[in-house]
This record gives C-alpha cells, sequence and structure tokens, in this order.
C-alpha cells in the first residue's frame, strides 16, 4: 500500500522521470513531429482518399476508419520505436543511465516512469491528430451521427494509444539489449518489417493454401499473436461487429476480447522489459 502511494504521489521519481521524458520530448521537437506526421495522414486520408476516383467526396465512417487503420498500422508502430529505441542504450552510452541508478530509485520506477513520459507524447500526438480530424468531419460533413463519430474515434484513438504503447516497451526491450544506439534501431527496424510486413504475408499465404489445420482458432490464435492484427481486428470489429475475428467468437466479449489481448501484449511486454533491466550490468 505504502508503495502505490508512493508511485500514485505527484512527488513520486514515476513523474519526476516522465516529466523529464516529455521535456526531452519537447526540446527534441519530438511531439511536433508525430504530431504532424499523424494530421497530415488523418486529413490526407479523410479529405483526398477519394481522389483516386476523379471526384472528392468524404467517406462513409466505416470506409474512413478502415482506411485509417490500414495506414496507422505501418507509422504508429514505428513512430513508436523511433521514440524509445534509445530510451535505455542511448543513456547507457552518455552515461546518465548510471547516475540515474546511484540516486533511491528503483528499476522498476524508471522503466515505468519512461512509459509514462514516452505514452503521454503519443497520446498527445494521436489524440489532437485524430480527434482534430474526427471533429473537423462532424464540421463539414452533415451526414455523420454526432455520437456514432465520437464513439468510433474515441475506440480508435484508444486502440492507436494502446499499439504505440505495445512498440514503445518492444523499443525498451530491444534498447536494454542493444549496446549501441545503432545496433537498437536495426534490431528494431527488422522487428517493425517482421511484424508490419512480414507476418501479414505469411499469415494471408497460409490462409490462401486453405490448409486444413487452420480453423477460425488457429486463426484467432495466430491474430493474437500479432498486435498489429490485433489492431487491425480491433477496429474492424469496433465499425462492422463482425464475430470471424473475435478471440471470444460467439459470444458478447468479442471486441473486449480483442482489447484485452493487446492489454496481455503489454503487460508481458513490461514484465520482460523489467526482468532485463533488473539483470543488466552496468
Amino acid at each position: 500500500m505504502r508503495n502505490m502511494l508512493a508511485i500514485t504521489s505527484l512527488n513520486s521519481p514515476v513523474f519526476i522521470i516522465a516529466a523529464k521524458e516529455i521535456k526531452d520530448s519537447f526540446r527534441n521537437r519530438w511531439i511536433s513531429f508525430i504530431s504532424l506526421i499523424f494530421i497530415v495522414l488523418s486529413l490526407s486520408i479523410t479529405f483526398a482518399g477519394s481522389a483516386i476516383t476523379g471526384t472528392l467526396a468524404l467517406p462513409t465512417l466505416p470506409n474512413l476508419m478502415t482506411s485509417l487503420s490500414t495506414v496507422s498500422v505501418f507509422i504508429i508502430p514505428l513512430t513508436a520505436i523511433l521514440l524509445s529505441y534509445d530510451a535505455f542504450v542511448g543513456e547507457d552510452e552518455a552515461g546518465t543511465l548510471l547516475l540515474l541508478l546511484s540516486y533511491p530509485l528503483t528499476r522498476f520506477q524508471i522503466i515505468l516512469g519512461k512509459l509514462l513520459g514516452h505514452g503521454v507524447v503519443m497520446f498527445v500526438s494521436i489524440s489532437f491528430a485524430f480527434g482534430g480530424t474526427g471533429i473537423l468531419l462532424l464540421l463539414l460533413g452533415e451526414t455523420y451521427s454526432v455520437m456514432e463519430t465520437l464513439l468510433v474515434f474515441m475506440q480508435f484513438i484508444l486502440s492507436s494509444f494502446l499499439l504505440a504503447l505495445t512498440f514503445i516497451l518492444v523499443g525498451y526491450t530491444v534498447s536494454l539489449r542493444a549496446t549501441e544506439k545503432a545496433r537498437a534501431v536495426g534490431s528494431l527496424l527488422f522487428i517493425w518489417f517482421l511484424f508490419v510486413l512480414l507476418y501479414d504475408l505469411l499469415l494471408l499465404a497460409v490462409l490462401v493454401a486453405e490448409l486444413s489445420v487452420i480453423n477460425q482458432s488457429v486463426l484467432n490464435l495466430l491474430i493474437a499473436l500479432n498486435p498489429t492484427d490485433l489492431y487491425r481486428a480491433v477496429n474492424e470489429m469496433a465499425i462492422d461487429s463482425r464475430e470471424g475475428l473475435s478471440l471470444l467468437n460467439g459470444t458478447s466479449w468479442a471486441l473486449e476480447g480483442l482489447y484485452a489481448s493487446m492489454l496481455v501484449w503489454i503487460c508481458i511486454l513490461m514484465a520482460v522489459s523489467y526482468q532485463l533491466f533488473r539483470r543488466k550490468s552496468l
């Protein structure tokens, strides 16, 4: 109980470290850079996505969210790992990590503080870009339901934030293992390629092959093993209510089950990061 109060106190080292990470992001223009990427992405898809057909028209809400999630699944993980790749290896090279550990801090507090700071940066950027797009959509489009649009964009922001947290923690695990920042970047770009591109290509090949062992349960498991596929499934489920992608097929807990799977990814990666940091010798 005393440890929980120490963590939640505003004077807690967790919040101090988080504030430091947020200040560094402002100083390095990370928030401006990430927000600009998301704004350009969101506005382009929303207001210029129909240009390929020779006309300019606002898309339907399901088509819009499908397009946004399809492109965001590439951009959000990439920006998350670029934000977090040097969280530990960079400080280790600069000598500040050893200095940080000389203070009365636990390693869990350090990881939690960094995750809170980087999470705030990603949440602010994602909310500003996609939330602003939703508001513009309501102001300029007369056919959109206010409540439905707000709910759809709120869940899209939530799922995008969870995806960002997942890859921030992936960045931490690599940063804790790497000895140089260049190696950390290279390893993370390979992981990004593996999860975002290669895994889906292999999954598509398996589905096209129509193997007898691939039933709905196996497909659900394959989706759960990749956080980017979970992200796609969450957004498809939220706008279409199809149960084919559900981890709890045939129940009313389908969408909740997908969100729970994303949280499981975050918890596992947090535990792995802490164990790596605890065993790291400086």
